[in-house]
């Protein structure tokens, strides 16, 4: 990946489609509901930065611990691209949002001092195994270490739209609605899809040219 205006805004849109800040916000709000302003804020911010520091460790060091447990690129890239397909299939037919909020109660009931933060907010929810692989993946790509540097800034910007969305997520849940909510991740689960089958492509396109 070069430092291209394309290739960071497909980095972008990707991470933001796998993270989807705003079918989180709803999450957040639910979870958070009837704590003071102040404790919502920390939570937010908290999250996120739990959560830039996860992808970051997998950004910088994911393939390195792919390569010593024997595992090549291309066959993560298609691995990576199954798992976002299946993601796109759970945000199409509405099937993240249940799974999520199946999560987020579990947590919730578990935690004693009612602090969702580092869980289920930061992982899996920011960071799950869906932007894990996406991080892999566009690192993976880069091919210098400016290419590694703008991708972690391409997540991080990511992050901080999630934790925007997270401090507005009352009037945006109140000016979109159930439904629009809905719309929003249904195109945002096609635009998935697509991608998912490209990176599953370039997998099987890397690994002919490494054999033949």
């Amino acid at each position: 990946m070069s430092l291209e205006i394309s290739s960071l805004i497909t980095a972008f849109v990707m991470l933001f489609v796998v993270i989807d800040p705003i079918g989180l916000a709803p999450l957040y709000m639910t979870m958070t509901r009837g704590m003071r302003v102040e404790k919502r804020r920390k939570i937010a911010i908290r999250a996120c930065v739990t959560a830039v520091g996860i992808l970051t460790l997998f950004g910088l060091f994911g393939e390195a611990v792919l390569g010593f447990v024997g595992i090549s690129m291309p066959a993560f890239r298609i691995a990576g691209g199954v798992l976002l397909f299946l993601t796109a299939l759970e945000m199409l037919f509405d099937k993240r949002a249940k799974r999520r909020g199946d999560q987020a109660a579990e947590a919730t009931a578990d935690e004693d001092d009612d602090d969702p933060s580092i869980f289920p907010l930061a992982t899996p929810l920011l960071a799950g195994p869906g932007s894990i692989a996406t991080m892999i993946l566009l690192v993976g790509q880069a091919e210098t270490a400016m290419g590694v540097i703008a991708v972690h800034a391409v997540m991080i910007s990511v992050i901080l739209c999630a934790m925007l969305m997270f401090l507005a997520s009352v009037p945006i849940e109140r000016a979109l609605g159930p439904t629009g909510i809905n719309v929003l991740s249904r195109l945002l689960g096609m635009l998935l899809a697509a991608l998912a089958i490209q990176f599953i492509l370039d997998g099987f396109t890397n690994y002919t040219h490494s054999v033949f």
